[in-house]
């Protein structure tokens, strides 16, 4: 560095020297030589010369100074020719920087350290500055010491490349992360060490910091513990609380933290009096119904906040979203107590002069401005737009969706809302190949598009083949079908069971189904739906089939029974079926959901005149909340009910077999086999059962926010099991008579771990669980088969 800058200053002189040797001339012309990246006219504009003016020693300094100012040269030479008054200027670029690498980093990520390098202007394609090296240094060296890195060690190393361009090295040597040693807080009477140390985030070595790390420093953490300490004061009525100094003491190691903390505690305060000032653009009785602080509480920060957030809130819902609302306490130290006067400044309404969306690429503009509540030209609400990012969100081709208001330049009242969409995984709720622990190999040729050519039209054609059973279908959603938001499906299926789960006995069934469904929009959170069935089926039943089974195809529809080497029975039916149901659904997301509601009910009724006539309605609930206990209210819990039941009236005996529910497994009570519960024939197999009731109670672990859209892990209890109130006969393995009716101690329980995540082939799941209550196979029972490691791999949603 010293070496180059002598160059310079003894190059200077030399210039100097020259010109005084010359007489001062008038410039005819001017040629440059030696410029390789940086144009001639670049150098020009530096240059304080023109042609035609006087060249003299004053002018050559000038000159100098201004074209090594622009930083992109290490050499300049100032010459005439001595054949005629041209001045040439020579020059020698400074390189440019054509790679910066960067190793040895590990808590920082390389993206976090370049974005520091470009905030000092040293970036790929810049001139390269030798000077900066050390500024490089000190901003690296920084950044690590802000993590508590005390002992961190930047080296930087320049090679030469060709075409006049410099790589730079930079190696980074992390060190160990500083560990807190002693937190001392000096000058607190009121409340103990152990008390205030509790609300750091930072804490002193304990035998969970191996997990937590909360014993290592950072000048972050600390700051926000200070906030921490300041806000647990104020929220207590100490008004006049001060943060004396924050001290920080570092081992000759540098490898130990020792923080000291300076209070002065104050006195508690009461409230004289609240007060509201300023312009009201809505009823002021509205605001002050808002401020829940009123004269005689103790003053309390934290409820002064959030009145100031609700006023906010309110006043941003008629469009003043760029309001002001400050609580300015007063306090009286003799009588100690704290006047608090809210000043409201609305200033001007706001609205949305365009909405845009980023970042979609297979999404038709119309289906996600139909989403919208938040529309161009309106006044801007803040819950209108976080109504639209949920709903938008709630799209099943969308992943995740975050909005942003941008204020319109040269303008006080407009901003343009723009919607940053991440799109779902293409095909994520489309086929592939499966594998279920009872339903073995899922040959699952379908197409399953939710995003129809990006119309937002859902299309399923279905070609599934598996062990026991094989289904073609064909459905088409439309979700919009008109301007009420009116949606409609339409359905076409065949349908081929040999046994209706894995472990069902012989059992062949055949059924035709046409169906078309409406629902219509009842508010932003419920619909009702309407729709009907129409179903024609071939049940056949025989020797090696369930008694039960055998027992419904002789006593619904067109029953006729043939005897020979294999004796058997089959029913043929015609049924028309009316549908009628409700959805609330107010959930955040359509997969992984964490916050909101979902309620269904839905009953269906075989219409009088059909060949077999039952009903039937089935109601589920599920709802997200967090935890209402301290320490663990960061956990989200999920609580999920069903309760379904299939009835026959007039001359039916029983529903249809296929109508019947089954319980166990992954989708009702894990940890038992899947389907195995409830009803058995009376070769000990299940038959299903017309009345359903299962529960589960699930605790969602935190995820990274990267995962927590595609991935899932919680704790569970699930109980629940599978009734039959039908008129149907069921045995034991010696052929006493059992019943099945609802009994509360037959619900089945258990408690596990689970695990899912969303692959292009559809939705993993993984449990393990403990079985509470089975009952155990005797010599007369049947018994309850459990299975505590279960899993269920593709499949479409």
């Amino acid at each position: 560095m010293m070496k180059f800058r002598l160059t310079i200053v003894a190059f200077a002189v030399l210039c100097i020297f020259s010109v005084q040797a010359e007489e001062p001339f008038a410039v005819k012309d001017i040629r440059i030589e030696g410029l390789q990246k940086i144009s001639e006219g670049a150098l020009l504009n530096y240059l304080p010369i023109n042609i035609g003016d006087t060249l003299d020693e004053i002018k050559i300094k000038e000159s100098i100074r201004a074209v090594y100012s622009s930083g992109f040269f290490r050499n300049i030479e100032f010459r005439k020719d001595p054949s005629d008054d041209i001045l040439i200027i020579s020059v020698l670029e400074r390189p440019s920087i054509g790679n910066i690498s960067i190793d040895g980093n590990k808590d920082i990520k390389t993206e976090d350290l370049e974005e520091s390098l470009n905030n000092i202007g040293f970036k790929i394609g810049r001139t390269y500055d030798p000077s900066v090296l050390d500024e490089i240094e000190r901003s690296l060296i920084d950044q690590y010491f802000s993590f508590g890195k005390y002992s961190a060690q930047i080296e930087t190393d320049v090679e030469d490349l060709p075409g006049n361009t410099v790589r730079i090295k930079i190696d980074v040597k992390e060190g160990d992360r500083a560990q807190i040693r002693q937190i001392n807080i000096v000058g607190n009477n009121v409340f103990n060490d152990e008390d205030l140390l509790d609300q750091f985030k930072l804490q002193m070595p304990d035998w969970l910091s191996f997990i937590q790390q909360d014993d290592r420093y950072a000048r972050e953490d600390l700051q926000g513990d200070l906030e921490t300490l300041e806000s647990f004061y104020l929220d207590r009525g100490y008004a006049n609380f001060t943060i004396d100094s924050a001290q920080v003491a570092i081992s000759p190691d540098k490898t130990g933290i020792f923080v000291t903390v300076n209070i002065s505690e104050g006195d508690v305060y009461r409230l004289s009096d609240v007060k509201l000032t300023g312009e009201f653009v809505v009823p002021k009785e509205e605001i002050q119904r808002l401020v829940l602080a009123q004269p005689g509480q103790i003053f309390s920060q934290g409820l002064l906040t959030q009145a100031t957030e609700l006023i906010k809130y309110r006043l941003g819902e008629d469009g003043y979203s760029f309001a002001e609302v400050q609580a300015i306490p007063e306090l009286d130290d003799e009588n100690m107590e704290a006047k608090i006067v809210f000043y409201i400044q609305p200033k001007n309404r706001v609205y949305v002069r365009r909405v845009s969306f980023s970042d979609t690429t297979s999404i038709n503009d119309e289906v996600l401005r139909r989403e919208l509540r938040q529309m161009e030209g309106g006044y801007m609400s803040k819950s209108r737009l976080e109504r639209s990012k949920i709903r938008l969100q709630r799209l099943p081709f969308i992943e995740d969706v975050e909005f942003d208001t941008i204020p319109v330049a040269g303008t006080t009242d407009l901003v343009d809302a723009v919607f940053t969409i991440k799109e779902g995984l293409p095909g994520q709720f489309g086929g592939g190949i499966g594998y279920s622990g009872y339903q073995k190999l899922i040959l699952n040729g379908n197409f399953v598009h939710t995003n129809f050519f990006g119309t937002g039209n859902r299309i399923a054609l279905d070609l599934n083949s598996s062990k026991f059973r094989d289904v073609y279908s064909f459905s088409h959603t439309n979700a919009y079908t008109g301007l009420d938001e009116i949606a409609r499906t339409a359905r076409f299926s065949y349908s081929s069971f040999n046994q209706f789960t894995a472990s069902s006995s012989d059992f062949s069934t055949k059924t035709f189904s046409l169906g078309l469904e409406y629902s219509y929009p009842l508010s932003e959170y419920q619909r009702v739906i309407f729709g009907s069935n129409l179903m024609s089926s071939e049940l056949l039943a025989g020797d090696y089939s369930a008694s039960q089974a055998l027992q419904w195809v002789r006593s619904n529809g067109d029953s006729s029974c043939f005897e020979g080497a294999f004796n058997f029975c089959k029913t043929q039916f015609k049924v028309a079926e009316a549908i009628v149901g409700w959805v609330y659904d107010s959930r955040n997301r359509f997969i992984f959901a964490d916050q909101g509601m979902t309620q269904r009910f839905m009953a269906s009724l075989a219409i009088p005149g059909s060949e077999v006539e039952y009903y039937g309605f089935n109601y589920s609930y599920k709802q997200y909340f967090n935890v209402p206990f301290p320490f663990v209210n960061y956990l989200t819990l999920m609580a999920k009910a069903d309760i379904a039941y299939n009835g026959a009236y007039g001359d039916s005996v029983g529903v249809p077999p296929y109508k019947n529910f089954f319980a166990g497994g992954p989708d009702t009570i894990r940890g038992y086999k899947e389907h195995r519960l409830g009803p058995r024939d009376n070769f000990g197999n299940p038959y299903g059962g017309d009345l359903l009731i299962s529960a589960q109670m699930e605790v969602i672990l935190p995820l990274p926010q990267d995962w927590a859209s595609r991935a899932r892990f919680s704790l569970f209890f699930d109980v629940g099991n599978v009734f039959s109130t039908s008129e149907l006969d069921f045995y034991d393995k010696i052929g006493n008579p059992l019943d099945y009716g609802f009994d509360a101690g037959n619900l089945k329980q258990s408690v596990g771990l689970a695990a899912q995540w969303l692959a292009p082939l559809g939705l993993f799941r993984f449990s393990y669980a403990l079985p509470l209550n089975n009952d155990p196979t005797t010599g007369d029972s049947w018994g309850d088969e459990t299975e505590r490691f279960q899993f269920t791999i593709g499949g479409a949603f």
